[in-house]
């Protein structure tokens, strides 16, 4: 039997890829998943996606990318969770031809899927590179996009295959190509944890809903805690659904993603938006505001 929904279930947009998936364990596995269904509905999206949704009221919580908090103010954020790193991340790069390096990069493509990606990148190059290059979007595709530019963002788990498939490509192509783990560039310039996404809500629709708001931070804090228990157990199921090695995906989601929001992600997340708006790439971002 189907279960019975609140008449106003929470629609929760979330993300799609590898790097999520401790965040929602629950909500995909039992014995939790039936009972989150009663007061939730998902749909599967990309990072951009998932902030357009919640921008035009689609969605009334999602997994946005952080520069989200900056074009859409009113949104609130879940205490406690993110998809961060203290380090190298492995799933943000940016693909540089090698002959070209940093210096030489006149064009730059972009996955369409990002936006806080796209906005760190901008970022390192702007204050730390001290270039000035194009900004293209592109989908993510590694050898279109180094046909259109110098270098490829790449986020997700496009950029995890990239990287599983690099030694490969450079055989295929005679193509040397450097790959930078944008996150690891970040935190060598600035110190600070590199942040990618939070859970943000919609304050109205929370208000306007029959499940309160205390309900909702212990769910996703709950998920949070029970996928981190569980990081085994999605090496094994994820390694069947991507071609990335079973310990590569452990390792990933144990120790390059960081996914407690925590005051070093705090003072992390008030440099981006600062660096963000003094290089007129975002806004102005107003203090964050909590659920």
């Amino acid at each position: 039997m189907s279960p019975v929904l609140p008449t106003n279930p929470l629609r929760i947009s979330a993300i799609h890829f590898l790097n999520p998936a401790p965040l929602m364990w629950s909500f995909e596995h039992e014995p939790d998943r039936s009972r989150l269904s009663e007061r939730y509905t998902l749909s599967s999206d990309t990072p951009s996606e998932c902030a357009a949704k919640l921008a035009s009221a689609e969605a009334d919580i999602g997994l946005v990318p952080a520069a989200a908090l900056a074009t859409t103010p009113e949104l609130a954020v879940i205490p406690g969770c993110a998809i961060a790193s203290r380090d190298r991340v492995r799933s943000i790069i940016l693909v540089v031809r090698e002959e070209a390096g940093i210096q030489g990069v006149r064009r730059v493509a972009l996955d369409t899927a990002s936006r806080t990606s796209a906005a760190y990148t901008q970022i390192l190059f702007a204050r730390y590179w001290k270039t000035q290059p194009a900004f293209i979007q592109h989908p993510p595709y590694l050898g279109a996009m180094l046909q259109n530019a110098d270098a490829a963002l790449l986020i997700g788990d496009p950029a995890l295959l990239a990287l599983e498939d690099r030694h490969a490509r450079e055989r295929r192509t005679g193509e040397r190509l450097l790959y930078l783990d944008l996150a690891h560039e970040w935190h060598t310039f600035t110190g600070t944890v590199w942040v990618s996404a939070v859970w943000a809500v919609r304050p109205d629709a929370i208000a306007s809903s029959s499940i309160p708001a205390t309900q909702v931070v212990e769910d996703f804090q709950h998920s949070r805690d029970s996928g981190l228990a569980a990081i085994d157990a999605l090496a094994d199921e994820w390694s069947t659904r991507i071609a990335v090695p079973r310990a590569t995906i452990r390792t990933y989601l144990s120790e390059n993603i960081w996914y407690v929001l925590d005051q070093p992600c705090l003072e992390g997340l008030d440099m981006f938006f600062r660096y963000a708006a003094e290089c007129g790439i975002l806004p102005a971002a107003p203090p964050l505001r909590f659920l």
